[in-house]
């Protein structure tokens, strides 16, 4: 995943992002598409930043089991743009004393599952 570019706009750039979308429900994914790539266009805070953002959300609302997750996707993204595993294990833990130690250690599990089933 080193080899992968980053992207001027996370969701417009990311055709494979997009398809997964649209796997989901082809409706579902063009809709997305459109309202989450205008806001990853907003121009003053950068796509590793956004990326990173979104974990967080998925944290707090406890988005990263089941089908149609957007955890995996999110954590995609993150790495897409720049992130790391360090980076993302480092915003969990702070985390942590704001959405829940709890909502925190299923999203660690979730991780180490994803990363153990990445190439």
């Amino acid at each position: 995943m080193t080899d992968t570019p980053y992207y001027k706009n996370a969701v417009l750039d990311d055709l494979e992002l997009q398809e997964a979308l649209k796997s989901l429900n082809p409706q579902f994914g063009d809709f997305v598409t459109r309202v989450a790539g205008e806001a990853w266009g907003l121009p003053l805070i950068d796509q590793k930043t956004k990326a990173l953002i979104t974990i967080a959300l998925d944290v707090a609302n406890q988005s990263q089991n089941g089908p149609g997750s957007p955890f995996g996707a999110h954590v995609v993204m993150a790495i897409k743009q720049g992130a790391t595993r360090e980076e993302i294990e480092e915003l969990l833990v702070f985390l942590c004393p704001y959405t829940g130690f709890n909502k925190v250690a299923g999203c660690f599990g979730a991780l180490n599952n994803f990363f153990s089933q990445s190439p």
